[in-house]
């Protein structure tokens, strides 16, 4: 998120360019595990069904340093970051990211995500899980370009001079495929967990609607597209060339994300993950368009452009490597160019099982996972802290805990789990919360302190791992 460059400058950046935390390491070893959470008058929401799962929990976390660390991270969402209310009868909720006060698209989905299989027990918290989807096709209405946005429509973005058409209520308006899918992952499985049909109303026809022909505009047939971003800026990732479109694609059929899930500048704009994930998106909005909304034409093109891109995937994402055989690439052109890497936000190609978009067990994931996971991806850092997968955003030898988080969500391997969960209760740097970055050799230099989706994300694995793999919870220390 490029408010995270302002937080930066704001903070301090070391002569590296990492950013140096400026909160002391608090003691938190030995007996000294007293709970980081707000005070409960503080809260933003307080759940019942998420309370009694985390008291649980803990009683089947023999590491006490980790349970100490799934209390303080799983309900971050809730305690901190929720504005819920009522609008026109319909439940309403606005989830800022944390440290920036916006509301992301992506972020506001993936931060609630774990919390629905407790909304059978809990009415309270399935109302708040509606309005973030109302929320959401609020934001897409308002602009299907845009990925962050404001509650107060009057409140002035500190990009509104970026050049693009900057709409009041818009925080930001970087382009990412993500931005529309998560929406449609959220109420899927939303309908899928609660059977309630309240939140598919015309405007969520309508927020379909937009992201069809979105996606479709960026597909780039006929042109580049009334899409364009530009920003003034030393930040090279921030910067979109020939004249706000990014370089040339030749139209295959796949959709251009003009920027990734870390709202960085694609290099080619086909961004791989992302296209995975618009397709599983794409089946996920007609099934509910034909079974729910019976809206069949929609539906119908809904799951045509699905099979359109899926084909094109096949035909253009996966390639030859000297070393690993077939993997898939992280961004394409279509004339033959490729990008190999990896980002440590997700959509990943280290999360496309997790997104549903593949098996783990697929041969082209597996090979791409053992080169994602060495050094022969240029943003896999192994040092003395931990190793993982980071990304531009925060620089050169940082780790994010999304990738560490992701990477044991994904696995099937005790072992690996293990090690995962093991290195993120080693590198919170003191603080009992997960964070954007940490460099590979020292956890106390991080970025973001208040960055909800990593904290929710860890909750979520710990949660995974006790229903797949209790006996990786039951040693001490882990």
């Amino acid at each position: 998120m490029q408010s995270r460059r302002k937080f930066i400058q704001q903070t301090g950046v070391l002569s590296s360019g990492l950013l140096l935390s400026t909160s002391p390491v608090l003691a938190w070893a030995g007996n000294n595990l007293e709970s980081k959470r707000p005070a409960l008058a503080d809260r933003k929401f307080s759940s019942d069904a998420v309370e009694a799962t985390i008291v649980q929990l803990k009683k089947q976390i023999a590491d006490p340093e980790l349970a100490w660390l799934f209390e303080n991270c799983f309900p971050n969402t809730l305690d901190t970051t929720v504005e819920f209310e009522m609008i026109d009868g319909k439940p309403d909720t606005y989830v800022i990211t944390g440290d920036i006060d916006a509301m992301w698209l992506r972020d506001s989905t993936a931060q609630v995500w774990p919390y629905l299989p407790l909304t059978k027990g809990d009415k309270k918290l399935q109302e708040l899980i509606a309005g973030v989807i109302n929320r959401q096709k609020k934001c897409i209405i308002l602009d299907p370009y845009a990925n962050a946005f404001y509650k107060d429509v009057n409140k002035e973005s500190e990009w509104k001079k970026d050049l693009t058409v900057m709409k009041p209520g818009i925080h930001e308006r970087k382009w990412e495929i993500d931005s529309l899918c998560y929406p449609i992952r959220l109420a899927y499985h939303y309908h899928k967990t609660t059977g309630d049909t309240s939140v598919f109303d015309t405007d969520w026809v309508r927020s379909i609607e937009l992201t069809l022909q979105t996606f479709k505009e960026q597909q780039r047939k006929e042109g580049n597209g009334p899409y364009t971003f530009q920003r003034t800026t030393y930040w090279a990732t921030d910067g979109v060339p020939l004249s706000g479109y990014g370089y040339p694609v030749k139209p295959v059929g796949l959709i251009c994300s003009v920027f990734r899930p870390s709202d960085d500048a694609t290099i080619y704009p086909f961004l791989i993950p992302a296209n995975y994930f618009a397709v599983v998106a794409l089946k996920q909005a007609a099934e509910l368009l034909n079974k729910v909304v019976k809206n069949t034409k929609l539906a119908l093109e809904c799951s045509t452009l699905a099979l359109e891109v899926e084909k094109a995937l096949l035909q253009h994402a996966i390639i030859n490597h000297q070393t690993y055989g077939r993997i898939f690439a992280y961004e394409v052109n279509g004339f033959g160019s490729f990008n190999l890497m990896d980002d440590a936000n997700v959509p990943s190609l280290l999360s496309l099982p997790y997104l549903g978009a593949v098996k783990n067990t697929d041969p082209i994931y597996l090979n791409t996972r053992k080169y994602l996971l060495s050094t022969n991806n240029p943003f896999f850092f192994k040092g003395k802290a931990a190793e993982g997968i980071g990304g531009p955003h925060a620089g050169m030898n940082m780790i994010w805990p999304l990738s560490v988080t992701m990477r044991g969500l994904t696995s099937t391997n005790a072992a690996e789990i293990t090690q995962c969960l093991h290195s993120l209760k080693s590198t919170h740097g003191g603080t009992g919360f997960m964070h954007e970055a940490f460099h590979k050799d020292d956890a106390s230099n991080f970025t973001r302190k208040w960055f909800a989706w990593a904290n929710t994300l860890f909750g979520e694995l710990v949660m995974q791992t006790r229903e797949k793999q209790p006996q990786i919870l039951a040693k001490n220390p882990i």
